[in-house]
């Protein structure tokens, strides 16, 4: 039987001025077929054509990267502001929203936890570090991103305490942005010492899932715990796939 397609979504990049087009980081791909799903790329095209791939897959994973712009979510852009990739903002909001209703299952991780959260209404500190008084750095320097950097606190009665079978496991961090106010049906699940939220579920949905840190590096580099994450999501694609599709691959 075929493997649970996983669509990843991508970003553009530029190498020189011959060479531009879809790009993703390796460790998703990696990640993903280790934990026994077939992964696939979803490149930045029409959301009918974004919604169609979509409609092939078991499972949608949301990736990291540019910051959302934050008109997106009634806000003007502060100088600390990152990088914005305006293409990227529309079709991600509503892709997400897409997944949503399809009740998939999903994993958003970095920027794609801050998607779902503005997707359903809510908002995002911009900068921690401007923003956010007693922030710890979450954005790891010199140190490999496969690496944890701080501990983070999970809800008991959540999924992904269930997942990692604890309540507290050590991440890496890679982002200077986060989640503010909540998106509507969204409960928090995890939290970094400082407060910020690291973590979130959806209630009304069987599987969506949304991380701030990066788990596809660690398991890609065989983090026991990160490789749990994984598995009970692409385990989930194959559950949907089988009850939505029962003669698949017969």
């Amino acid at each position: 039987m075929m493997k649970p397609v996983i669509g990843i979504t991508s970003t553009l990049a530029r190498l020189n001025a011959y060479s531009e087009g879809v790009y993703v980081h390796q460790d998703y791909h990696i990640a993903v077929e280790a934990a026994g799903g077939l992964p696939i790329v979803l490149p930045l095209v029409s959301i009918e054509t974004v919604k169609q791939l979509i409609d092939l897959c078991d499972g949608l994973i949301f990736t990291g990267g540019e910051d959302i712009d934050p008109s997106r979510y009634g806000e003007e852009a502060i100088p600390e502001l990152g990088q914005t990739l305006a293409i990227r903002d529309v079709i991600e909001l509503e892709a997400i929203r897409y997944v949503l209703d399809t009740d998939k299952p999903l994993l958003a991780i970095c920027r794609g936890v801050q998607v779902l959260n503005v997707a359903l209404g809510g908002t995002l500190y911009q900068d921690l570090p401007s923003q956010y008084e007693g922030a710890l750095e979450h954005v790891q320097r010199d140190v490999p991103r496969s690496r944890d950097t701080h501990d983070i606190l999970l809800a008991p009665d959540s999924r992904l305490a269930s997942i990692f079978g604890s309540t507290g496991v050590r991440v890496n961090s890679l982002h200077h942005q986060a989640l503010r106010e909540l998106g509507v049906g969204l409960q928090v699940t995890a939290t970094s010492p400082d407060g910020v939220i690291e973590g979130v579920e959806h209630t009304g949905r069987s599987f969506t899932i949304g991380v701030q840190w990066h788990p596809e590096n660690m398991a890609a580099a065989n983090e026991r715990q990160m490789t749990k994450l994984f598995a009970a999501f692409v385990e989930q694609g194959r559950t949907w796939r089988d009850r939505s599709k029962p003669n698949n691959g017969e």
